[in-house]
Parts: structure tokens; C-alpha cells; sequence
């Protein structure tokens, strides 16, 4: 009886994905860098550029069937520099020094939240549901954090001046980051699917409105999906109410 011999594996990394995080990973620590010299304007710019990256290397890895543990660990990683310690670095040298104690304790939460959401991602990465995200995804958290010192430096508005609001905001971020508050997570759009054309229409919109005054549009735009989760939640639980009320009921559940 002849031992099987078993085919060894190709050892090495897929590529193509792996430039994109480690792109995004590169972005993150420009931005710490850019403001340990001052550079508020281009340290959040960075943390938007490595959110566009980020997003990039998970779809291309599954266009090109080219994903691995070894790029599932890379890119948390790299989320963890660009959207956990980037950001609460940017807004403590920007504004939240000012206050002393409080300021790197505020900041610090916010880097300890974004490990634990990507911890717990990661654990539940196979049992949850797809449409949702529990809890604010780090990157659109660091938008918000990083969205607010991008729109004061562009109004004028100095670091101390603003540091409470950056204090509260910075909180509140981390906090919904560690929450149990639903977001959509749109990874049920169809990029690779034939869409109508009026969706071509909205991308373009989109677009010509981020250009018109990109601070403000980004940061409001992302404060508003922070906003949202909350709405969500509501909904889905005034849902799930309702349809046990109706099956306690005998009734059969109506479509919400």
C-alpha cells in the first residue's frame, strides 16, 4: 500500500490586494506624521485616502479571487493604524493636548474602541449578517474625528478653542464603535452587475457635490451615517415588536 503523497502548497502572498492595504497602511501613518509637523489639512486627507484604500483591496481581492487569511489579518492591521491610531493621534495634537489628562485619556479610548470593533469583527466575521454592521465601522468613525479637525482648520477655528467639542466627538465615535447599534453595511451592492443608468446619474452628483467643498460634504456626510445607526436600530426593533405581537396574536405578520 503506497502512501498518498499530498500536493504542497504555494507558498507566498496574492499581490494585488496587499498593495492596496499597504497603501492604505502607508496613508495612516503619513497622516500621523503629517500632524506631529502641523500639516492639518493633509493629515485627515490621508486618513480619507486610506478609507478609499481600504475599501479598494477587499474588492479586488474577491474580483480576482485572491483572498487569504493572510490579507483578512494584513488589512485589520492597517485598519488599526489608519482608523484606530491615526485619527486619535490627529485630533489629540490638533486639539485634544489641550486638555491635558482628559485629552489622551479621550484619545486613547477612541484607539482602545476601534481594536475591540476590529476584534470583534473579526470573530464574527462568519455568523453575522452581511447588510449590517454592529456597531460604527472604523472607518467611517475616524471620518468623523478626522472630518472635524479637515473643517475647522478650513473655517479658521483652532484646536483650542474647539477642544471640548473635539473631546465629545471623539468620545462618541469610540463609543459607537463598541455599540450594538446597527448600520447598513451596503456590501449588497452589485458593482460588478449591470445597474440603470440614473445610478450612473447619482455617482456623478455624488461626486460634483464632495468637489464643491469636500471638508464639510465629508464630514457632515459621514456625521449624518453615524446618525443613522440609532434610526436603524429603532426601526428594526419597533419591527421585530410588531411582528411578535402579531404571531402572540394569531394574526399572520403584515410586511413592514
Amino acid at each position: 500500500m503506497t502512501d498518498q503523497i499530498k500536493p504542497k502548497r504555494a507558498r507566498g502572498i496574492y499581490l494585488l490586494p496587499n498593495l492596496f492595504t499597504t497603501a492604505a497602511l502607508f496613508a495612516g501613518f503619513y497622516a500621523i506624521v503629517a500632524a506631529m509637523n502641523g500639516q492639518y489639512v493633509a493629515a485627515p486627507v490621508a486618513i480619507f485616502i486610506a478609507m478609499v484604500l481600504d475599501g479598494l483591496d477587499g474588492r479586488v481581492a474577491r474580483m480576482t479571487n485572491t483572498q487569504s487569511a493572510f490579507g483578512a489579518e494584513y488589512d485589520s492591521l492597517s485598519d488599526m493604524v489608519s482608523f484606530g491610531l491615526a485619527p486619535a493621534l490627529v485630533v489629540y495634537a490638533w486639539s485634544l493636548e489641550n486638555l491635558g489628562k482628559l485629552g489622551w485619556l479621550a484619545a486613547f479610548i477612541y484607539a482602545a474602541a476601534a481594536a475591540l470593533r476590529l476584534a470583534r469583527f473579526n470573530t464574527q466575521v462568519d455568523g453575522a449578517d452581511k447588510r449590517f454592521f454592529q456597531g460604527l465601522a472604523s472607518p467611517s468613525a475616524a471620518a468623523i474625528v478626522a472630518g472635524l479637525v479637515w473643517v475647522c482648520h478650513d473655517l479658521g477655528l483652532e484646536g483650542a478653542t474647539m477642544r471640548w467639542a473635539a473631546f465629545v466627538l471623539t468620545l462618541i465615535a469610540g463609543l459607537l464603535m463598541v455599540s450594538n447599534i446597527r448600520y447598513h453595511s451596503f456590501k449588497g451592492l452589485d458593482l460588478r452587475g449591470k445597474v440603470p443608468f440614473v445610478a450612473i446619474l447619482v455617482v456623478v452628483l455624488v461626486y460634483v457635490t464632495i468637489t464643491i467643498d469636500p471638508p464639510k460634504v465629508l464630514f457632515f456626510g459621514f456625521l449624518l451615517y453615524a446618525l443613522s445607526g440609532p434610526v436603524l436600530t429603532v426601526y428594526l426593533l419597533q419591527r421585530k415588536r410588531r411582528v411578535r405581537q402579531q404571531e402572540s396574536s394569531g394574526t399572520p405578520p403584515a410586511d413592514i
